[in-house]
């Protein structure tokens, strides 16, 4: 049973299950170039199904989500997508009508679906799928909160479990809290879409004259910068309240940004930042508690944008209440394929949705490579000790790209196309951000750290089910220093856990770390300019080499040093995918 999962809005992009495992997933976005692509993923689509050797004639199901009238209108008129998105990534400015269209946005998004808005969104959704072979599949279209519970109920690894998502908004709703048990998941309460925590935070992230629905990371980080402000004081937390596992807002989401905004011009922004943040960690902890009293289920599965916020998800670590917490590496809408298939397939065989290696992407070969590099005009050696030269490297505080096995699923690198560097060095934490990140001072990187360093390191260590970047720890104050170049003000890092045993050049490099300045940690972020996606191909990865200020690149096995670039290497042609 090959069932083929599709997202085709925001960050939109394609998942494959084969027999109830996950094949690939990637995001359409690595191909376009354009980050958070919301057009059609077709690339993503033919990128999975040559990962798996399968043509379309073999997908038994497509499983798409979402059919509110807001995705139903993108659908049939994708031009109104297209300029939401230039505007949104400010690539155009708006017209003279922007606050108004801005409100009718809102006003429709919070709309639920019908069976009108369901029997056009399955129209626009055959007639895309039949331009790729794609015709003859039966179609399923998936509730938008539902994907995102079973992502997480799935991939959790829990037997049973509550299920809370909370999003911007999606069919109607903001959020839902499930039960998942037996392999089935009903839900218990959902949000009304006109009262939602997720667009509460995309205001506050605008008027901060940030890029809603992609800087809530830096308003995140922007307030730990603020000179605290007791709760009891805070005027934004009078706005968002939880009744029996549902969201209240005083004003419906299309109207909220004119009170934010007469609040606003009495703080700073960072003051602005942390009232906002109090108010997400707040509200989210309350979802949490009520989750689990609505279930009677200790352990809880996260997904869902705002979960994004990984301060909020530490505080939802640390409730009494929850005995262990699961966030779905994907939260976000990009992450939405992997659910939607992830229900088709249950409906019909067991699901195994194995997550703990997200290199869901393609892969390439050592010949790939080299026919890029000959395109390129680049010289580079080649090692049958990639981790020790790269150590080298590091050691010496020296920024190096990082270029192997199968790209990342999701929004963060983790050791397949990263940036490394020590985790100790703020200089060099500081010239990153320079010459290759482009990015605001005050968000932190984050760490890659050896999965026995978690107890030795973090205050709060409670394992590592959350692997992948998703869950703020705090440091020990006596280690702080050993990881200065990846903590936040407050003390606290995002790490990602790989397992000491691991057979992987990347798990062999944080040994290295260890033996070589202490801790093995590495300072890891993603492999892109600012602005960009994360690259896929060895082309993207030397195109990125160029363009930016890091000293080395180890792609495959070889490994090209600044100073020695010159045009040579006379090589075969071919590339490889698998």
């Amino acid at each position: 049973m090959n069932v083929l999962g599709l997202w085709d809005g925001h960050d939109a992009g394609a998942a494959l299950l084969v027999d109830g495992r996950v094949r690939c997933a990637v995001n359409e976005e690595r191909f376009t170039r354009r980050k958070l692509e919301v057009q059609f993923p077709s690339q993503s689509i033919a990128t999975c199904l040559a990962m798996a050797g399968l043509e379309p004639r073999h997908v038994d199901i497509v499983a798409a989500s979402t059919s509110d009238p807001a995705k139903t209108l993108g659908r049939w008129w994708p031009a109104s997508r297209e300029r939401h998105y230039a505007v949104r990534r400010r690539k155009v400015r708006p017209g003279v009508l922007a606050t108004l269209t801005r409100v009718a946005k809102y006003r429709i998004t919070e709309w639920p679906p019908g069976r009108l808005s369901g029997a056009l969104s399955r129209i626009a959704l055959r007639r895309e799928l039949a331009r790729h072979g794609l015709a003859h599949a039966a179609l399923q279209l998936v509730d938008h909160h539902q994907a995102h519970a079973a992502g997480a109920a799935w991939a959790s690894g829990f037997d049973a479990c509550a299920v809370l998502t909370i999003d911007g908004l999606g069919d109607g709703l903001s959020t839902t809290i499930s039960a998942f048990r037996n392999g089935t998941i009903e839900r218990v309460t959902a949000s009304p879409a006109r009262s939602s925590l997720g667009v509460f935070f995309e205001h506050v992230t605008s008027l901060l004259n940030m890029r809603e629905l992609e800087d809530e990371g830096k308003v995140m980080a922007l307030a730990d910068y603020a000179a605290p402000i007791p709760d009891s004081e805070n005027p934004l937390l009078a706005l968002v309240e939880v009744r029996d596992g549902v969201i209240w807002t005083a004003r419906p989401g299309h109207a909220l940004k004119r009170t934010l905004a007469a609040i606003q011009w009495q703080y700073a922004n960072e003051q602005f930042a942390y009232l906002a943040q109090r108010v997400v960690e707040r509200v989210t902890c309350a979802l949490a508690r009520d989750a689990v009293k609505l279930t009677g289920l200790p352990q809880l599965a996260l997904s869902g944008g705002v979960v994004s916020n990984v301060k909020a998800t530490r505080h939802v670590r640390l409730l009494r209440e929850i005995d262990d917490v699961y966030v779905f590496p994907h939260m976000g809408d990009g992450g939405l394929p992997i659910g939607a298939a992830t229900l088709a397939a249950a409906a019909v065989g067991p699901v195994q949705l194995d997550l703990s290696d997200l290199a869901l992407g393609p892969a390439y070969d050592d010949d790939a490579i080299r026919a890029a590099l000959q395109r390129a005009g680049l010289e580079a050696t080649r090692t049958t000790e990639l981790s020790a030269r790269v150590a080298d490297l590091l050691e010496s505080g020296r920024i190096v790209l990082w270029f192997q096995g199968g790209m990342e699923y999701g929004p963060r690198a983790l050791g397949h196309r990263s940036v490394l560097a020590r985790p100790d060095l703020v200089g060099v934490r500081d010239r990153l951000n320079l010459v290759l990140k482009r990015r605001v001072w005050y968000q932190p990187f984050c760490p890659s750290m050896l999965e026995s360093e978690g107890p030795r390191l973090l205050a709060d260590w409670t394992g590592s089910r959350n692997r992948d970047m998703t869950m703020a720890y705090e440091v020990l104050p006596n280690h702080r220093e050993r990881l200065a170049g990846v903590i936040s003000v407050d003390g606290t890092c995002r790490p990602q856990f790989v397992a000491d045993a691991e057979r992987s050049d990347f798990a062999a490099l944080l040994h290295q770390a260890r033996r070589r300045w202490g801790v093995g940690v590495v300072l890891n972020t993603s492999m892109n300019i600012h602005g960009e996606p994360l690259v896929c191909s060895p082309d993207e990865a030397l195109d990125v080499f160029r363009r930016s200020g890091a000293d080395a690149l180890a792609i495959g096995s070889y490994y090209i040093e600044r100073a020695g670039c010159a045009p040579a290497l006379a090589i075969a042609h071919g590339t490889t995918h698998s």
